[in-house]
């Protein structure tokens, strides 16, 4: 509905792939979809029972599944001793068990295809920083979900890949860096330059950069 899934979207629709696009928020769902032509279907990836209807739905429409990507995700700022249990069973069930349902109903269409499955993970996946603790362990368990897809579909012909962002302007970003700024007397802009300061090129992704790996 926002951010990286919404240029994934974008970007697929645009190559002449059709494409479905989930998410919980029906107005942005709609929103993308009229935008970009995709097929939006309002599903909570941490219901086993909503993502079953998803598949089939997809399946139903298109007649067959070649690609996924996984890229739903939540985060809840502050280290161990800050998040509540609250806090990490929701990123548990978004980041990591919604992944897994989503992967594994999917997993029979994709093989029948050849397919590929893209992860979104984060860098947060690969290095830990302050302020992280229950993202940055989400993000490294969709790294090894994903690995271990590989390795025990590719020699049926599945292809699964990672990408691990850094700092992308999207909507949750944005709150991030409002929440972070706001700390530090810092503008959204200012945050993110901050962020950003030993990133090589000195700024944050654009979703549009991130979707074209994931492409």
């Amino acid at each position: 509905g926002s951010g990286i899934g919404a240029a994934v979207a974008s970007r697929l629709t645009a190559a002449g792939d059709r494409v479905a696009i989930c998410g919980r928020r029906p107005e942005a769902l709609r929103a993308v979809a009229a935008r970009t032509g995709a097929v939006d279907i309002v599903c909570d990836i941490a219901d086993g029972d909503q993502v079953d209807r998803l598949i089939r739905s997809v399946v139903g429409e298109f007649g067959r599944l070649d690609g996924l990507v996984l890229n739903a995700g939540v985060i809840a700022p502050g280290g161990v001793a800050e998040l509540s249990a609250q806090d990490w069973a929701q990123m548990l069930a978004v980041n990591l068990t919604g992944a897994f349902l989503v992967a594994q109903a999917a997993l029979g269409h994709l093989i029948a295809q050849r397919g590929s499955v893209v992860s979104v993970a984060s860098v947060a996946a690969l290095r830990a920083s302050a302020g992280m603790g229950g993202y940055a362990a989400t993000k490294a368990a969709l790294t090894m979900l994903t690995q271990s897809l590989a390795v025990d579909h590719a020699h049926q012909g599945l292809r699964a890949n990672v990408v691990c962002p850094g700092w992308t302007v999207t909507e949750m970003a944005d709150e991030e860096m409002a929440a972070f700024g706001g700390e530090r007397s810092l503008g959204v802009p200012e945050a993110y330059r901050l962020v950003t300061a030993l990133v090589p090129q000195r700024r944050p992704a654009d979703a549009g950069e991130v979707a074209a790996v994931v492409a």
